[in-house]
């Protein structure tokens, strides 16, 4: 299996990726032309950036720098142009936490799945005519409502190992031809993958399913060498549904403060639009037909 494979890649990896994004033209640093030898900025250009010697930076990009200072990570942001996720990973990755050791069950038994909080399952029914699914850790779809089913498909008809966002998006067909915008969407994925990664080091499921991903797609091989780093908020998605036609709808990302390893992932159409009375039209639909 490639290094594109591993769960994180590494700070080396990640600096590396961001370095080659930018052009000199960028970041206001004279281009004398001529044919770069690398893709991107020079390492000593990023250096001449942060305000740090070439060989410190060198020694970031080889992980030999232990644990750098608040002041060169910021500096190191501000000279790749890194985004809010993207620092936030910049600092996982620089200073990685110890992965969690947990203790054996008394009873001998796997540590048993991560399970809904009761208060995002009762949101999940107070929202009849508005899809909604529960995310968990890697992706895990823990929980989903009746217009949920109707609109991605009934999960309750997958194994439970098979409830994944990232996983039925890169593997499941029917996905490409469900998201209008299939490209984005995977894109996404892979990049909020990226960022449990640097959350959840250590994680051997989240490896396995990475090292699953990489294997059977060839785009998610090719975005994840990418380095992509992007959580998941909020924004519009485009569907071609096979009963309801085409729908646009906004999502929203909600957390609990004290539980951020689940997300309420909540779907509308703006009131009053085509694609509300098309997803109104599939509740009743799906109603009907089951039963």
């Amino acid at each position: 299996m490639s290094t594109t494979a591993t769960p994180t890649g590494g700070l080396g990896d990640f600096l590396r990726t961001r370095r080659a994004l930018l052009h000199p033209g960028d970041v206001a640093l004279p281009d004398f032309g001529g044919v770069r030898r690398v893709a991107g900025l020079r390492r000593e250009e990023i250096a001449r950036l942060a305000g740090v010697s070439v060989d410190y930076y060198t020694r970031m990009e080889q992980g030999r720098v232990p644990n750098p200072s608040d002041a060169v990570l910021d500096a190191l942001a501000r000279a790749l142009r890194l985004d809010e996720d993207e620092t936030r990973h910049l600092r996982r990755l620089a200073r990685p936490a110890r992965p969690a050791r947990l203790a054996p069950p008394a009873d001998g038994k796997a540590p048993a799945a991560q399970r809904v909080r009761p208060v995002l399952r009762r949101l999940l029914d107070e929202l009849p005519v508005m899809p909604a699914v529960v995310m968990g850790e890697r992706m895990d779809i823990l929980a989903w409502n009746r217009a949920a089913a109707a609109l991605f498909g009934d999960y309750g008809a997958l194994a439970p190992a098979e409830r994944n966002i990232a996983r039925i998006t890169f593997l499941d067909p029917a996905s490409r031809t469900l998201y209008g915008d299939w490209e984005s969407c995977a894109r996404e994925n892979a990049a909020f993958l990226r960022l449990e990664a640097g959350r959840r080091p250590g994680d051997r499921r989240l490896a396995r399913l990475v090292a699953e991903l990489a294997e059977r797609s060839e785009d998610f091989r090719r975005w994840w060498a990418e380095h992509p780093v992007q959580d998941k908020t909020s924004g519009t998605k485009h569907y071609h549904h096979p009963v309801a036609g085409d729908l646009v709808l906004s999502y929203e990302t909600l957390r609990a403060a004290d539980d951020p390893g689940q997300a309420l992932i909540m779907y509308a159409a703006e009131p009053g639009s085509p694609s509300d009375d098309a997803l109104r039209m599939l509740l009743s639909w799906t109603a009907t037909a089951g039963g």
